[in-house]
């Protein structure tokens, strides 16, 4: 099995995605436990001091001018990480806890925070074991951590609140801690806040939906092409010097991506009536320059993303020279305007994909192709209703667009006067791009079914090898009317899985 071991300089995206969806084990370096006993003895000695620190010899947030004395200290980080562990609303999937878990965890490894050596250990325990705290929806507002989602997981590793393990059954945690021979932890000053005081679970969704999207924004080029093919549109458009004078990156390598699918193709650039096109729509001309902006839209938030991954976000924090000092850093602005971003970029996708699919499917804009690419038009309905179904999940799209992080709202008596709604911008961002995917997966369902109905001349061989995969994988061709839903779910399966990528590339070679 995969291990990743955990240092304290930050990790990869490569990293969060084995841990996460990849099952992989977790070590601790060397270096890591020497920086988290390092700056342990600082925590230490400022505790044993009479003057109050911030979290480690106070409240917290609005409660932080109360001065704790040393009794009731261990209490405090208990009672932080039980009262915080207030979340509500149906459970978080298992690979967004992980990701949340490991990210607090490489954050306390940085010997930033303050944490013990064991804590940290037993962090990589629970994650090694495959026990996943119970995590709710809501709870989280963006700013001084995704607060209720992370005292979840720091509830489990007290032994305390409900976890599942690898079976996937629901059960006490201290039960599940039992059964693997892991020891609860006792906290200490500071080391509830630290467990909660951090972006990983924004950060985790932004990782994950962009490894999504990388995969969603290849296929979206080989859809293009195809209902390009299937409207016997031209090719011309793709040329690379006409990209070349308008310079953004991802619409050269969205092009590239079309240009590389219909090499070959006796369908693009021929004309069924009579009345050859000058140009052909916007949504099938301009197709590399809506999903170039969503491209360059992911290098920016990668961008953000490995920042992050670089970063100690916690509060306090402990700096090099021994000195504990209070910062915003905890604020998820960076993370929660990219996760917009990318909702924004992701419905704009879905739309133009549904306006090619609309195009294939009416009779006076498809250059010959049969109404609703219907078998016997009347008695069958043909793609009709896929239409509808994909036209709703554009619908849905639009309405994840609205940001998330234009909205703030006060907290903690005013203390925490403005947040970032970061968790919020995640949660939609997943829902966005499972759409996205099904949205794909219907205007390559229509558009092989087009190309399939023109006879007599032959599509791109990438084209044909994408057809030929989709019709094993399940996904029927043109014919009578039929239960639609198991082919639409099937054609959702084959691009979510990427096999629509692993299709063309054999032909095409690697796409951008």
């Amino acid at each position: 099995m995969h291990t990743v071991v955990v240092g304290t300089s930050g990790a990869t995206a490569a990293d969060v995605l084995a841990v996460a969806r990849g099952g992989a084990r977790i070590e601790l370096s060397g270096e890591a436990v020497a920086a988290l006993s390092k700056a342990r003895g600082i925590i230490d000695a400022l505790a044993a001091k009479p003057e109050p620190v911030y979290g480690v010899s106070t409240g917290f947030g609005a409660l932080a001018s109360r001065h704790i004395s040393p009794e009731l200290r261990g209490r405090l980080q208990r009672n932080i990480v039980r009262s915080h562990a207030a979340g509500m609303g149906p459970r978080v999937e298992r690979e967004v806890v992980r990701a949340l878990m490991f990210l607090r965890l490489k954050t306390v490894c940085s010997g930033h925070t303050g944490v013990r050596p064991e804590v940290a250990q037993t962090m990589a325990d629970l994650l090694n074991a495959g026990i996943t705290p119970v995590v709710h929806e809501y709870g989280s507002l963006g700013c001084s951590g995704d607060l209720a989602p992370l005292s979840h997981c720091a509830l489990t590793l007290m032994g305390e609140g409900d976890a599942d393990g690898p079976d996937g059954v629901v059960k006490p945690a201290a039960e599940l801690l039992a059964a693997h021979g892991i020891e609860p932890v006792e906290l200490r000053e500071k080391e509830g806040l630290a467990l909660l005081n951090g972006t990983d679970g924004m950060l985790g969704m932004l990782i994950m939906a962009l490894a999504d999207l990388d995969t969603l924004y290849k296929s979206a080029d080989v859809t293009a092409a195809l209902s390009l093919e299937a409207l016997l549109g031209t090719e011309k458009v793709l040329a690379p010097e006409l990209h070349a004078i308008r310079p953004h990156p991802g619409q050269g390598a969205s092009a590239a991506n079309m240009l590389a699918v219909l090499k070959g193709s006796e369908l693009t650039g021929h004309h069924q009536d009579g009345a050859p096109r000058v140009q052909d729509a916007y949504s099938v001309r301009c197709a590399p320059q809506v999903a170039g902006a969503g491209r360059d839209t992911m290098a920016h938030a990668r961008l953000v993303a490995e920042r992050e991954l670089a970063s100690s976000v916690d509060n306090p924090v402990v700096l090099p020279d021994g000195r504990v000092e209070s910062n915003g850093n905890f604020h998820g602005a960076p993370v929660a305007y990219v996760l917009d971003f990318l909702a924004i970029a992701a419905a704009d996708l879905g739309s133009i994909a549904e306006r090619r699919t609309d195009r294939l499917l009416d009779k006076n804009r498809s250059h010959g192709l049969p109404p609703f690419l219907a078998d016997d038009a009347g008695v069958d309905s043909g793609l009709m209703i896929a239409q509808y179904t994909q036209a709703a999940l554009v619908s849905e799209l639009k309405r994840l667009a609205v940001p998330a992080s234009a909205d703030s709202i006060p907290s903690s008596a005013m203390q925490e006067d403005h947040v970032s709604m970061g968790w919020s911008a995640a949660r939609k961002l997943r829902t966005a791009v499972d759409n996205l995917a099904r949205i794909i997966a219907v205007e390559l369902y229509a558009a092989t079914r087009a190309i399939e109905l023109r006879e007599g001349l032959a599509p791109a061989p990438a084209s044909r090898a994408v057809i030929d995969a989709v019709r094993a994988a399940g996904v029927e061709g043109p014919g009578p009317d039929r239960f639609l839903a198991p082919d639409l779910a099937a054609a959702d399966a084959f691009v979510r899985g990427g096999h629509l990528v692993a299709a063309v590339e054999p032909v095409t070679g690697p796409l951008r």
